[in-house]
Parts: C-alpha cells; structure tokens; sequence
C-alpha cells in the first residue's frame, strides 16, 4: 500500500475508534476509588496501588506490543490487547482482596498497551504522508480525549443503576465489541530500504546512544505522573475538599449537584479542552520545533497545578483547572510520537516510542501510588501535587537542549 494524501483514512478513523474506547475506560478508575474502598474497609492506598500497577503494566506493554506489532502485525497486536483487556476487567468484577485487583490490573495495563498510543499511533503514522502525519496524530490522540470525555460520566451514571462489578463488566464487552471494526483497520508497512535493512537492535543501539533520545525519556516522565495522579485521584480530591455545592446555582443547572458529580465531570472537561488542545497541537507541530512546543506544555502545567494547588478551591476553581489544564493534557502526545519518528523514522516507531512511554507509564505508577500513599499517612493530596509541580518544572527544562534532526545514518521516510 502507499500512503494516503487524504487526511482522514479508514486507518485514522477505526484507530481512533479503538483508542477512545480504551481510553474511556480507562480514565474512568478514579470514579471506583471511594465505592470500592467504602465496600471493603480499604484503605485508600490499596486501589490506588492496583490502578498504578494497571499504570505500570501499560508502560512495560507498550515496548513489547509495538514489536508484537512490528512483527507479527498490527491488527493481531490489537486483538491480543483487546482480550487481555476484558479478561482482565472480567477478573478484576469477582476480586475481593486487594492483592486480587493489583494482580489483575496487570492484565487491564497490557490490555490498554495493545489497544492505546503505542500501536494505534504507529499505524497512522505509517498511514499518513509527511504533510499530514503530525495533524493525523493529533486527531488519534484527541480521540483518546474523547473517550475521557465520556468516560467517567458514563461510569458515574451506571454506577447510579448497577455495582461497580456489572460495570466492570460492561467495560469488558465494550472493548470486545470495538474489534468487529478491525478488519477495516489495513495497516500499510511504510519504511524506507534503508529502515528495512537495518534491524530492531541496531536502530535501539543507536537511540540509546544518542542524549536527544534519553531526554525525551526523561521529559516524558511527568506527564505520566501528572496525568495518572488526577486520572485516579482528581474526583476523589474533589468530593471529599469541595464542600457541598448550593443547589440552585449554574452548576446545578447543568446537572452538577454534587461534589462526587463534579469529579467526574473535572476529568470529562478535561477530555473536552483537550481535544481542542491536541489538535491544536497537531497544527502547531507542522509548523515549529516540537522541542519548544513540548517545553511550552510543560511551563504550563507547572504554573497551572501551583495556582491551582495554592488557591482555595471551589466548584469554579475545579473547572478553571480542568479546562487549562486540559487544554495541555495529552498535547504531548503527538509531539512526542512526532519527535521519536522525526529523529528516528517510521519503521521500529511502535518500539521506540514505547519504550519512551514507559517513563510516561514509570510516572503514572509514582503519581498514582504516591497519591494513595501519602494521602493515607498525611490526609491530603497536597504534598503529592506538589511533586507534580517539580517534576513538570524538569520536563519543561530537559526538553530544551534536544537536537530535532533525523539520526545520522536514518533516510528519511
């Protein structure tokens, strides 16, 4: 196959599809946070160490389901993660214990590595010609916004009808269901003679000597820690520090009239600025050093999270983060993938770029974990938070000194 000169392909369109179911359902675990423990006596360092396992599984998978991908192909990858998925979510329904949630978290982290960024982006990057490939990206990873959008209203509203565990079940078949798309999924093997002859192992040799890509490592660490910590922790933030909210008011008038409502519907608002952010992201990737861009975000997020960590909150405090925030969220995203394929070509960008997430992933399991643990020794999420703001500091310096020009030795693709 050859690249398509259209924008939006059937690639683009079912990928994107798969990544905004995943993604649903996985922004959605945060919402579980006070039923599960209020069920079971735990504390609430417990799930919150399940759902960083989930973090950490999903950062070890990526690597090994892009070179799933790259080997055996990209739709058989999906698949395998698709099924780890909702065994894992099936398991996870019946678990009682909480070393039985952390022990099959493992499976849901896999299932979210075969089913998320790392492949999904690959595959459009392959299907996408230069001129598009950062705007096509974008548009897949706003799709993940867009599941976040929907997803812990939908969890928050089924759990107003059904216990956590149908819902788990229901999540289950929704990520089984999206496979009767794949078949229209035709992933294209784009590489250049060069990237054809040369193997995994030599291209992984020269990245790993190179200093551009060890600081994309690193950068990309705090994304993962900032993302994951109020993926898990946010609503619970909000519900237990916000106060009741007066009845009567705009928020109520839009369906918001409680704290635990409010939470849920901070993570969709941050879905929702975010797709705007992404695409803007996408657009602004074309046009100026990603470097820079990346840097950009990352200044951002500080100054936001210490405003918002530093100011009383209320209901208008809550949304104000949400939508500055979101509009941040997963703009790193493309930029990233775009960088790692920039430098380092198309062929092994499923590997390269997952080996890359697995600092986002390193992240997420510290800011998830930390949150539930140091919650349980000081009653707040305050020092936590804090973290978040030095390590989004680092990110934004480390990105810097990044040398944005292909590898010696790659063609260009």
């Amino acid at each position: 196959m050859t690249k398509s000169s259209s924008l939006i392909t059937p690639v683009l369109i079912v990928g994107s599809l798969i990544v905004m179911t995943g993604f649903a359902i996985r922004a959605s675990f945060g919402v579980f946070q006070i039923p599960i423990a209020e069920e079971f006596g735990w504390l609430r360092a417990d799930f919150s160490l399940a759902i960083a396992i989930q973090n950490l599984a999903w950062g070890i998978g990526q690597p090994i389901f892009g070179a799933i991908a790259e080997k055996i192909g990209d739709r058989k990858a999906i698949i395998l993660g698709a099924v780890a998925y909702a065994v894992g979510l099936v398991l996870s329904a019946g678990a009682t214990l909480p070393i039985q949630h952390q022990m099959y978290e493992v499976l849901v982290g896999f299932g979210v590595a075969g089913t998320g960024f790392g492949v999904v982006l690959a595959v459009v990057g392959r299907a996408s010609s230069a001129e598009h490939r950062s705007m096509s990206l974008a548009i897949a990873t706003a799709a993940g916004s867009a599941g976040q959008v929907i997803g812990a209203p939908m969890a928050e509203a089924l759990l107003t009808i059904m216990p956590w565990q149908s819902v788990f079940l229901v999540f289950a078949a929704m990520i089984l269901g999206v496979l009767v798309f794949l078949p229209l999924m035709r992933a294209p093997q784009m590489a250049t003679r060069a990237e054809l002859e040369e193997s995994l192992g030599q291209i992984l040799v020269k990245a790993f000597k190179d200093p551009s890509y060890t600081m994309i490592f690193l950068g990309f660490f705090s994304c993962g820690y900032q993302l994951a910590f109020v993926t898990a922790h946010f609503p619970a933030f909000v519900t237990e520090m916000c106060g009741p909210i007066a009845a009567g008011g705009f928020l109520d008038g839009i369906g918001i009239s409680s704290t635990s409502a409010l939470g849920a519907a901070a993570i969709s608002l941050i879905g929702v600025a975010n797709i705007a952010g992404t695409l803007l992201a996408g657009w602004l990737g074309k046009r100026f050093p990603k470097k820079y861009l990346l840097a950009s975000v990352y200044l951002g997020r500080t100054i936001i999270a210490a405003w918002f960590i530093m100011t009383p909150m209320t209901p208008t405090t809550v949304i104000i983060f949400s939508v500055t925030m979101g509009a941040l969220w997963l703009a790193t995203v493309p930029l990233t993938s775009g960088l790692v394929a920039h430098i380092y070509g198309l062929r092994y960008m499923g590997t390269l770029y997952g080996i890359v997430f697995f600092s986002h992933q390193l992240g997420s399991f510290l800011g998830v974990w930390l949150g539930g643990a140091l919650y349980d020794i000081y009653g707040t999420y305050e020092y936590v938070w804090w973290v978040g703001v030095g390590v989004g500091a680092f990110s934004a310096i480390i990105h810097l000194p990044i040398r944005e020009r292909r590898l010696e030795g790659l063609m260009t693709s």
